[in-house]
């Protein structure tokens, strides 16, 4: 057997990595997570993904009547992006920048506001800032995980 053949079984008989291995990993942001503070009350709930999908909901209270909701979204396959839906209006999609084991950047520098949309997670606590690109312009939330 030549050498090259010998290659080519070898090549044949070792499996293919799946394709899911790369894809980043969001399980992190999984949860129900709140914060209130003088009479404001913020949530985002967050499924665990599956499917290629991770699917979030956001709701904000102030004296205990709602006042503001969004439909999140993450599509975690190689092209992973995050879409928002503020108060149901049509997705907007911000691509993944950079991801790690707790934390994620999402982009849309043609997005008027916002063009950034950061996470970051520490333990039962979750930061989340929107922001412009050169972030002079910013907003921050913290949430607690609920168990």
């Amino acid at each position: 057997m030549s050498a090259t053949t010998l290659a080519l079984c070898l090549a044949l008989a070792i499996p293919a990595a799946p394709a899911f291995a790369d894809e980043p990993d969001f399980s992190w942001l999984a949860g129900h997570w709140r914060s209130e503070s003088n009479g404001r009350v913020s949530e985002e709930v967050w499924m665990a993904p599956e499917g290629g999908l991770m699917t979030g909901m956001g709701r904000t209270q102030r004296d205990g009547r709602a006042v503001s909701f969004e439909f999140l979204y993450i599509a975690t396959g190689e092209d992973a992006a995050y879409f928002a839906q503020p108060g149901g209006r049509p997705a907007v999609r911000f691509g993944l920048v950079s991801q790690d084991g707790e934390s994620a950047v999402f982009e849309n520098p043609e997005h008027d506001f916002p063009q950034r949309i950061e996470y970051v997670r520490d333990g039962d606590s979750l930061n989340a800032t929107i922001s412009t690109l050169d972030r002079e312009r910013q907003f921050s939330w913290s949430w607690t995980r609920q168990d």
